[in-house]
């Protein structure tokens, strides 16, 4: 070995030193949040954590002066293993020892094992190459390089995406999040929530609100008394007031006001005295931006009005919340199951429920474009008013009416398509979800 093939291998074992932690160091930023990297310094205040910080939260002006430097050193460090090689070897002896030592010895080394290492040990990694890699992505020739590079690959590939950087969806968000949940980082409590905020920005007024049929609506010359009585048996705090014509919505009561009234001896007076504004939104109004006019106008209730301008429904404060934390159930809820599996292997389904519940139930995958019910998707699917015993198949299930009021469609039986007809005769059952309303 001459000095100059000596000299050659210590740049050679030096490029592979600074490999290591370069590939640790981007294995641990990619794995490092900015919510982790803030809560880290906010537990220490020592100058690897404030480098790993600003790493952290610069992503886009921190990693390609990183990836640029790995490129370059790679390049370097093959050229001159080759050059070693042709030294002391010749021939086919050569060429397989360049195969060796790129291979074997540089991959194990300055990838695998350095990236295997930081995936376990994130924080450690992060906090051991912070210092040394904003030293290095601070170099300003490297940070020229990167952005030429950048540029070109803008021009060669036009597109906001590559200006703007990477984005994650909500499915691979979602993943994320189960991810977190099954190793524990995260309850699973905690798991149902994110996901429930992250499905809440999709949601709309219609997928959430108690259809017109279901509304306790007092008419316009109904009595204070009579209006307090029908909020008692329903329990309800707020009820709307039906106009003239008994179709649209011209107020609301609130039970407060009819008490108040009632104990002065009003009882008798119409409950037109006593209504208050009524606030209307179109079906398709995201709950998100409800929810925030609720706070900001301080108040619970709107009616649903569809594109006619006809009430269709309503919904509540209550019922935005539910979306975010689950049920909310008190004394005046009643507890009609939502769907209830029968000993036969059968479901028997409220036709309210939504589609989307039932599909997450029982692993369906009835669409839900034009409809949000179990009852809306049997009603069109029949195309006409259903009656008793009606049937539709869908991917390997059938869908049976058992009970019709009206044009309304109150039960519907579930059925595997592989059940018998004689085996579905025991009326027990097992509650499987139950419903708030």
């Amino acid at each position: 070995m001459t000095g100059v093939d000596l000299a050659l291998l210590m740049v050679v074992v030096l490029m592979m030193l600074v490999l290591v932690v370069l590939a640790a160091a981007e294995t641990a930023l990619n794995r490092i949040s900015r919510v982790k990297a803030r809560a880290m310094a906010d537990s220490s205040s020592s100058k690897s954590v404030k480098a790993l910080v600003e790493l952290v939260e610069h992503p886009e002006r921190n990693v390609n002066p990183l990836l640029v430097t790995v490129g370059l050193l790679q390049m370097g460090q093959a050229v001159l293993v080759n050059r070693l090689a042709e030294n002391w070897f010749s021939g086919v002896l050569a060429a397989i020892g360049v195969f060796l030592l790129n291979f074997v010895v540089f991959f194990v080394v300055t990838e695998s094992m350095p990236k295997t290492w930081a995936v376990l040990h994130a924080e450690r990694a992060g906090l051991m190459s912070a210092r040394f890699t904003k030293l290095l992505v601070s170099f300003p020739p490297l940070r020229l390089i990167s952005r030429a590079l950048i540029w070109l690959s803008n021009v060669l590939l036009p597109g906001k995406g590559l200006k703007q950087g990477p984005f994650v969806s909500e499915q691979e968000l979602l993943g994320i999040v189960e991810a977190a949940a099954q190793d524990d980082v995260i309850e699973h409590e905690e798991r149902e929530l994110i996901e429930s905020i992250i499905e809440f920005g999709d949601t709309v007024a219609r997928e959430v609100m108690v259809p017109r049929p279901d509304m306790a609506i007092i008419h316009y010359d109904a009595t204070v008394t009579e209006a307090l009585d029908l909020a008692i048996e329903r329990g309800y705090s707020r009820l709307p007031v039906a106009g003239p014509d008994g179709e649209d919505v011209v107020g609301i009561a609130y039970t407060k006001d009819l008490i108040r009234s009632e104990r002065t001896g009003d009882g008798g007076a119409p409950v037109q005295g006593l209504l208050r504004e009524v606030h209307f939104v179109p079906e398709n109004k995201p709950l998100r931006q409800l929810m925030r006019e609720m706070q900001t106008g301080k108040f619970h209730l709107a009616l649903v009005a569809d594109e006619y301008g006809g009430v269709s429904g309503l919904v509540t404060l209550e019922d935005c919340l539910e979306e975010l934390v689950g049920e909310i159930v008190d004394e005046y809820d009643n507890e009609t199951p939502n769907i209830v599996r029968l000993p036969s292997g059968e479901y028997l389904v409220d036709g309210r429920m939504p589609v989307s519940e039932l599909n997450d139930e029982l692993d369906l995958n009835i669409p839900d474009d034009d409809w949000d019910t179990v009852a809306g998707f049997v009603f069109n699917t029949l195309g006409r008013v259903p009656d008793v015993g009606d049937e539709i198949d869908h991917d390997g299930w059938r869908f049976i009416t058992t009970e019709v009021e009206g044009r309304r469609i109150r039960r519907v039986r579930v059925v595997v398509d592989s059940l018998r007809d004689e085996d579905r005769s025991n009326p027990d059952s097992e509650t499987i979800k139950r419903s708030d309303r």
